[in-house]
């Protein structure tokens, strides 16, 4: 299994206002040496592909890693500023072509501007020029959409999609179904958000004792991780890490890797459990929605108090994590119900809904 891994490249450590290049570089060099080669970013990751370049491919032979990076319909305003996006990440990168090429984050409220702008026979123009080797689509929408890309788009190689044990049963995110029709085509997966965007990594205490019961020396995410790993027709788990300490523990669990057993599956089921019974705002702190908030509003900060309350009860501790994510400013309060973060919430969350709520109970 050795291999499998994925190094998402979403979440780096940060230095100042970006990314450190010096900690990427260390990070990136620990997780070839163990030999591991799937790295994964894309064209709206903030200083994402431009770290790839100095971190890992002005430092290592071309061959000795997969890159993978995508195009996202919904930050471009028409079909010439789309296709540009390909090129902007060539040259951010430096990589010559890429090995895996995704159209991103595919849902019902965007998946007719990639049919609108011909970004399918794109990239597979691409392809045929030598600029991609393999083609694929990461998603987050309902198992019919799924299956009539699918049908539409034979030539498709791999579908990237959201799998996590919290999320398997999930009526929003439909994990499990979409997986199952992903390899009845006999596509290859890619998984994201095994970690659920690192809240896997430190669950509620009740999930703690749960797996801690069973094995207390491992670590949580690797429960996630491992999880997501134990499926068929993986290409590769995408873990998007921001420590040293991370790619240590991923790389050490993944090198000698064993499906869960079947003790291990059960306490997993109990976990599911917890999660499907929890108040939590299912915010995975993407930040997909908030560079096109008209207010400024800090969503997922906000979110993230938000769910400190709900889960824990502690509401003073809360208010004072939300007034500091706020700064003063661009609150909950300011929300004025536009919509345009529902629209490409991969987790299908009501924002304006719960901006409502949050707004009586923090402010």
């Amino acid at each position: 299994m050795q291999g499998k891994l994925g190094f998402g490249l979403m979440r780096l450590p940060k230095k100042g206002l970006g990314i450190d290049i010096k900690k990427t570089s260390e990070m990136v060099d620990m997780f070839l040496d163990r030999g591991y080669t799937y790295f994964d970013t894309a064209f709206v990751y903030p200083g994402s592909e431009a770290a790839a370049k100095k971190a890992l491919v002005d430092r290592h032979p071309r061959e000795s890693y997969t890159l993978a990076t995508k195009l996202m319909a919904g930050a471009s305003l028409n079909e010439k500023s789309a296709k540009e996006e390909f090129f902007t990440s060539l040259k951010r990168t430096g990589a010559e072509y890429f090995d895996y090429y995704l159209l991103h984050s595919i849902q019902s409220d965007n998946v007719d501007r990639y049919e609108k702008y011909h970004l399918w026979d794109f990239v597979n123009e691409q392809k045929a020029a030598g600029a991609i080797r393999h083609i694929g689509f990461s998603f987050h929408d309902k198992p019919e959409l799924l299956e009539k890309l699918l049908k539409e788009h034979p030539e498709v190689e791999f579908v990237q999609l959201q799998i996590n044990y919290a999320d398997w049963d999930s009526p929003a995110v439909c994990a499990r179904e979409n997986y199952e029709l992903v390899r009845r085509y006999g596509k290859q997966l890619v998984i994201m958000e095994p970690v659920k965007g690192g809240k896997l990594a430190n669950p509620p205490a009740e999930v703690k004792k749960i797996f801690d019961a069973v094995n207390p020396d491992a670590s949580y995410a690797s429960w996630a991780i491992r999880f997501a790993a134990s499926l068929d027709g993986l290409l590769a788990c995408l873990s998007g890490m921001s420590t040293l300490q991370q790619v240590e523990d991923n790389t050490t669990f993944m090198s000698d890797f064993k499906p869960l057993s079947d003790e291990e599956l059960e306490a997993v089921r109990k976990a599911q459990k917890v999660f499907n019974e929890s108040p939590e705002i299912p915010c995975t702190a993407c930040h997909y929605c908030t560079p096109g908030c008209p207010e400024k509003i800090p969503i997922p900060e906000i979110f993230a108090a938000e769910n400190l309350r709900l889960t824990t009860g502690r509401i003073g501790e809360a208010r004072e994590q939300y007034a500091s994510a706020v700064g003063g400013g661009h609150g909950a309060a300011a929300c004025i119900a536009c919509r345009k973060c529902e629209n490409i919430c991969p987790q299908h969350i009501k924002v304006s809904d719960h901006m409502k709520a949050i707004a009586k109970t923090m402010e």
